[in-house]
């Protein structure tokens, strides 16, 4: 069948959505589709449902560190149970999903999408033309140059696991990895984090880093830096990770290897060169607009779109909307990356927003670090934490916050303070001011200053 669109958008994710339907909601006749099922990597295999195994990893970490002070020790969790209870979440999504799109009058496809010419995407037996077209197609794991890349477990298929592996081995030292490490270490497994470089989690603060994975390993995580993975082999039920640890010979057992080497945007088989669509290493090639810079028709958005933006739910839900206003009143918006809060949700949490001490230092700001062990302050030290750090980077010239960086059990809710605090250009002698409800972790905040 064909049909005429005024917008395809391809992808049900958060970077598609927002422009879809506001862009129905203005009257154009909007098409969607997705080859997977409908509602994008957040709510289905990433933020949500691994927020809730986190949750559990939470409580199980409160009670072993508070074991002795109050608390008895003793609790554990039923892995298949947990399961049973984050498949609340994510199996009523899709047909949730569906069921919105179509009461607002969006067409909905399933199959995969692909450019037949400039203007027509083909989807299965049906030919999709549109006036303008969104790529929001997320991203996938890269493909590593290792051999045996048949026998890696991926993360949506952690997140669907029924039974917990007894040993977990993860190739990669990014947030994937230590997240479902620390859940899977806090479920009673053997878990191994295999990072090729001396440093994990690259964009976050070097003594953070450090910090937790100091952390990682008192809690039985074993971090292998400077380990190159050459090989996975397979025998009967058990795998074999071959490479090298700083030169040496390397060999690690396990009952399950998991992919957490970094994502790509997914755009490979969209056979974008049939669209005209020009793209690069990091995602479609954009302007200041986020739209093509070889088929004007086309935007692209989220971490499909190769843009300074982190893939971050909330960036793509941004990307979106932008490009829901160019389309709508032509091109007059432009994303603003100044602000993106990211949190690794292990335990101690890791999170960080604005400027790194590095960057803030070699883009010239005359800078004040405020870097303050807060283990002994009592936010901390009344729930037995053994670690927890902050690190500030303020402008000594106009007293403005330009970076936020902090490894503690409330640093996923504390950074949201901080990203205001840069998102409206707030002076330290500002927040300094501010009555914060007292004993909660906000109240440190003027401390920290």
């Amino acid at each position: 069948m064909k049909y005429d669109f005024d917008l395809i958008v391809v992808g049900t994710g958060s970077a598609a959505t927002t422009a879809a339907m506001k862009c129905r909601d203005a009257g154009w006749e909007v098409a969607m589709i997705d080859s997977r099922p409908y509602g994008g990597t957040c709510p289905l295999r990433g933020c949500d449902p691994k927020k809730v195994l986190v949750g559990a990893a939470e409580m199980i970490d409160d009670t072993e560190r508070m074991n002795g002070k109050g608390i008895t020790s003793g609790t554990a969790i039923n892995w298949s149970e947990l399961m049973d209870f984050k498949r609340t979440f994510t199996e009523p999504v899709p047909e949730g999903k569906i069921e919105s799109l179509k009461k607002a009058g969006i067409h909905t496809f399933h199959g995969r999408a692909s450019f037949m010419d400039e203007e027509t995407i083909q989807v299965e037996d049906d030919q999709l033309k549109g006036k303008h077209i969104l790529i929001a197609t997320g991203a996938k794991p890269v493909e590593l140059p290792i051999e045996g890349t048949e026998h890696l477990t991926y993360s949506d298929e952690f997140l669907e696991l029924d039974e917990l592996p007894s040993k977990l081995i993860f190739v990669g030292g990014g947030y994937i990895s230590f997240e479902f490490a620390h859940i899977a270490a806090r479920a009673g497994a053997e878990v191994h984090i295999i990072q090729r470089g001396e440093r994990p989690l690259k964009n976050f603060e070097p003594e953070l880093v450090d910090l937790l994975v100091k952390s990682s390993e008192e809690n039985g995580i074993q971090v292998h830096l400077n380990t190159e993975v050459k090989s996975i082999r397979k025998a009967d039920d058990s795998f074999t990770v071959e490479g090298e640890k700083n030169g040496e010979p390397f060999e690690l057992e396990g009952d399950c290897v998991v992919h957490g080497a970094g994502r790509v945007p997914e755009i490979d088989d969209l056979d974008l060169e049939k669209g005209n669509v020009d793209s690069e290493k990091n995602g479609v090639s954009v302007n200041e607009y986020l739209q093509s810079v070889s088929n004007p028709r086309v935007y692209a958005a989220g971490d499909a779109a190769a843009t300074k933006g982190l893939p971050l739910t909330p960036i793509a839900s941004m990307e979106s909307q932008v490009v829901a206003a160019n389309l709508l009143d032509g091109n007059q918006q432009k994303p603003d990356y100044e602000v993106m809060p990211s949190v690794v949700f292990t335990l101690p949490k890791l999170s960080a927003v604005g400027l790194s001490e590095e960057a803030a230092r070699e883009q010239g700001y005359n800078i004040r670090v405020n870097k303050i062990d807060t283990a002994e302050w009592y936010t901390y030290k009344r729930t037995n934490e053994k670690y927890a750090m902050v690190k500030i980077i303020i402008d000594e010239d106009t007293d403005q916050v330009l970076g936020a960086h902090l490894l503690s059990r409330e640093a996923d809710e504390l950074i949201n303070h901080f990203a205001t605090t840069i998102h409206f250009k707030l002076k330290t002698a500002d927040l300094k001011q501010v009555t914060y409800a007292y004993p909660t972790a906000a109240s440190d905040i003027g401390s920290m200053l």
